[in-house]
């Protein structure tokens, strides 16, 4: 007898932080938390399926730019609501305010922010696998076991 899986889509992969190969592991040991150590600590290969998360030196380097482009779309979008709802004009305060509010909404938003860029990150090199319990993960080219998580 089968067991029963839940069916995730890649959107909901992505924003639940779990693994993009099988769908079902969690990327990350503890929930999301202002502590950033904490809050970065990820499994070495999924609890799941055993796909490694660091695939080579360096990887997650480039989550920088994929947070950075994420908080610009946000800045983006609630400029633009920010317009169409309240208003545009910089000789009363509304434009401080907005900035204001802006900035503080992404500051809370970057411990789930950077936990997301490193899931979306993941899932652009590691696709999903339908049959994960019959095939082994595929091994990555380049790890360096003392250079792992050196950021």
């Amino acid at each position: 007898m089968e067991v029963e899986r839940p069916r995730r889509g890649y959107l909901e992969t992505v924003f639940t932080c779990r693994c993009p190969r099988c769908r079902e592991g969690k990327l990350f040991r503890h929930p999301v938390t202002v502590r950033l150590k904490r809050n970065m600590e990820m499994f070495d290969n999924c609890p799941v399926c055993n796909q490694q998360t660091d695939i080579e030196v360096g990887f997650y380097y480039g989550t920088g730019y994929v947070s950075y482009l994420i908080a610009l779309a946000i800045t983006g979008i609630s400029f633009l609501l920010w317009f169409l709802i309240i208003g545009f004009s910089f000789k009363d305060k509304r434009f401080a305010v907005w900035i204001t509010l802006n900035s503080v909404g992404l500051l809370a938003l970057q411990p789930w922010l950077m936990r997301f860029s490193r899931a979306l990150w993941l899932s652009f090199f590691v696709s999903y696998d339908p049959g994960w319990e019959h095939n082994a993960p595929q091994a990555p080219e380049r790890v360096n076991e003392e250079q792992k998580n050196n950021w």
